[in-house]
């Protein structure tokens, strides 16, 4: 089920609330919680119902686990060995449905043999509550995790708003909250605020996202024959598609926690006002930073072995976050370049070197749209013609009149080429220019405009309020008969 539908608005939504907050009413605090959990699998479970006995398991199995290693001696060879066992179990399941088929045929082309197995369709979310899982393990190893009940930990991993495309949470954060017992009483303010976040995040993923996702594949599937103007315009469209999309989904996911009075983690914060890779990686997907540095730089030895050892471990695990992102070698490269760029910028950072603020941030937005040509290509081939593209090794084509007043650009090298004759780049009310002006509106808002969670911040509860959200709803879903999936659902 997907949050942008008519189903989930109109029906599944208001019923959870109802039912949710009538049985709270009356103090029936653990029906309201179980209530939670059985929506939560709805929910799940209405995407492809074959696939919620598999969830199922891996939350059992991974409670028991949980609570034997909380049971055994800290630090003991018991704990440890049940430590591995989880995650070692987590793995393989997670590697059977996402990277299969990937290193099978990873193997054939390496090997020239012809290995086959059946398709194997990748489970929506299990990459979400497989982390969230194995980071729960990881701390009962360290002794900070509560024994909790299966209902509780349950709805912990399933919980509906996080649970097809994040935030990863951690049990800290996530599980007291449903012991609260403040929590279990209807807010207005908490509703008015869910409402206007969830509003917000509904736009731009179905007034900006949606509409801009038309622009991408054409660019990306005839990457050896679009011109320089063409090739930005794809690149900077996926950038911007990317951004509100994910941004969107965030945005509504928490909207979605406040209306049933639980917080979920902030996992998004203006990542393209970065001035530096690292400062991007604070705001970009920020669970899942948290995850990789806590779970995978720290333990590997992070900064505490020698610089070199950083480099290496700073390589390692942003290879192993591409992968995370998708069975190819393009995210495995995507995540190496992240690796590489974050090399130079803590190498740039200890040699005591600065560049202007505007300099720094026009680098680092470069640096990620170059990654993000990477992360969107089917292949290597189809990403480096879109990169000769973009630097001028195809040629420099703009857009003008070869004999209009631009001819004199002719001379230092530049083509002309006329509006219509870019085939590729895309029309807005039968203007291609107007692409153009798009592309540059969005870049101002994503880089100057307060994010949606500092709009919040001055929210209050009043007819100006109402009227505005209202109205940017109300264009949204009568937009809704184009529906489309979140991007990070692939993930």
């Amino acid at each position: 089920m997907l949050f942008n539908s008519y189903p989930f608005i109109f029906v599944f939504l208001p019923v959870t609330l109802i039912v949710f907050f009538g049985l709270t009413k009356f103090r029936l605090t653990t029906a309201a919680t179980a209530w939670l959990l059985i929506v939560s699998l709805v929910f799940y479970g209405y995407w492809n119902i074959f696939y919620l006995p598999l969830m199922l398991m891996s939350i059992a199995f991974n409670y028991l686990i949980g609570r034997a290693i909380e049971t055994s001696k800290l630090g003991s060879p018991k704990a440890k060995s049940l430590l591995w066992l989880g995650i070692g179990v987590n793995l393989i399941l997670l590697g059977y449905y996402k990277y299969a088929n990937f290193f099978i045929t990873s193997f054939d082309a390496i090997a020239n043999t012809d290995w086959t197995i059946p398709p194997i369709i990748l489970p929506i979310g299990i990459s979400f509550y497989t982390f969230t899982q194995t980071a729960y393990l990881v701390d009962a190893y360290r002794g900070e995790t509560k024994k909790q009940n299966l209902l509780t930990y349950a709805l912990f991993v399933t919980f509906f708003p996080h649970l097809i495309a994040g935030p990863i949470l951690h049990h800290k954060e996530m599980i007291p909250q449903f012991h609260r017992l403040r929590n279990f009483v209807f807010s207005h303010k908490n509703i008015a605020r869910g409402l206007v976040l969830f509003g917000l995040g509904l736009a731009k993923k179905v007034l900006i996202a949606d509409n801009i996702s038309p622009w991408v594949a054409p660019v990306f599937n005839n990457a050896d024959s679009v011109s320089f103007i063409e090739a930005w315009v794809g690149a900077l469209s996926y950038t911007f598609q990317l951004y509100f999309d994910f941004s969107g989904y965030c945005d509504m996911a928490i909207g979605l926690g406040w209306m049933i009075n639980i917080d979920l983690p902030i996992n998004f914060d203006s990542p393209y006002k970065a001035r530096s890779i690292s400062e991007f990686w604070r705001r970009w997907h920020i669970t899942l930073s948290n995850f990789l540095r806590d779970y995978l730089y720290i333990p590997l030895g992070g900064n505490r072995k020698g610089e070199i050892r950083r480099y290496a471990n700073l390589l390692i695990t942003m290879l192993l976050g591409g992968l995370w992102h998708g069975a190819g070698w393009t995210y495995v490269a995507w995540g190496g370049l992240h690796g590489l760029y974050l090399c130079i910028n803590h190498g740039w950072r200890k040699a005591g070197l600065s560049l202007p603020k505007l300099l720094a941030w026009a680098v680092t937005f470069l640096a990620v749209v170059v990654g993000w040509v990477l992360f969107r290509s089917h292949t290597f081939s189809e990403a480096m013609e879109l990169l000769k593209a973009m630097v001028g090794m195809k040629g420099i084509v703009l857009p003008g009149e070869p004999q209009g007043k631009l001819s004199v650009l002719t001379q230092l090298g530049l083509q002309l080429k006329s509006w219509k004759d870019l085939v590729y780049l895309p029309e807005v009310n039968g203007s291609k220019a107007l692409s153009i002006v798009v592309l540059v509106a969005l870049m101002l808002c994503s880089t100057l405009l307060p994010n949606t969670q500092q709009i919040l911040q001055r929210f209050k509860p009043n007819w100006w309020w109402a009227l505005g959200v209202g109205v940017l709803t109300s264009f949204c879903l009568l937009s809704l008969n184009r529906i489309s999936e979140f991007l990070y659902f692939q993930f």
